[in-house]
């Protein structure tokens, strides 16, 4: 087993103790880890899921149900192809895997849900595992200047296969609707520590790259 992946891997096995005793659960957990590390990825990486694993941790409390959360983390960009459905088959492939792992099936829906929320990363208010999910996948929004300064690297190189011109205008157009939302982040906690810098951030990139 990669030395690197051991705490995740470790991890995930004792996520899913709590919901299954399927013999499969490792095999699972190391194919989605496999995918996580495929050489396309640059932002969307191993990386990028112990990050909202850990910031979910963080906004646990807020959580109505931690666990089904912590689930979505890890399937919540299990598929990525750089294309407009990866959110809905990441979705459908939490389904197929987590119902063969014999979970309830109100916990599958509940997890497939979440996965397709981040589509958009506009939960409804009260959906506190949907805010508890979005915060925690956006909080890199609101990392120090350097480290964001890396992720829009790494998101540019997701999409080498599009020219500059229309890389630009498509990043402009999603920069732009982030900062016309009302709130970037919808848990207490994640407002707090990230709304302010966020902001700072999208602005700053969104000139870089009109000008």
């Amino acid at each position: 087993m990669d030395s690197d992946t051991t705490d995740l891997i470790c991890a995930w096995q004792e996520l899913l103790a709590r919901h299954t005793l399927s013999a499969h659960v490792t095999k699972v957990g190391q194919a989605l880890l496999n995918d996580w590390s495929q050489p396309h990825r640059y932002h969307h990486t191993i990386d990028h899921l112990r990050d909202v694993l850990r910031h979910i941790d963080e906004l646990a409390d807020h959580a109505s149900d931690r666990d089904l959360v912590r689930l979505a983390g890890w399937y919540h960009d299990a598929v990525y192809n750089c294309r407009h459905d990866d959110e809905e088959n990441s979705a459908l492939r939490a389904e197929r895997e987590l119902r063969a792992l014999e979970l309830k099936p109100a916990s599958v829906s509940e997890v497939a849900r979440l996965v397709r929320l981040t589509t958009t990363h506009s939960p409804a208010d009260g959906d506190r595992n949907g805010e508890t999910l979005c915060d925690a996948d956006l909080a890199i929004l609101g990392a120090n200047p350097v480290r964001y300064s890396a992720y829009a690297e790494a998101v540019r190189a997701e999409y080498a296969h599009f020219p500059d011109d229309d890389f630009r205008r498509g990043r402009a157009k999603v920069l732009r609707a982030l900062l016309t939302a009302p709130t970037l982040f919808h848990t207490l906690l994640g407002h707090q520590r990230w709304e302010a810098a966020a902001r700072v951030n999208l602005i700053q990139e969104l000139h870089t790259i009109t000008n």
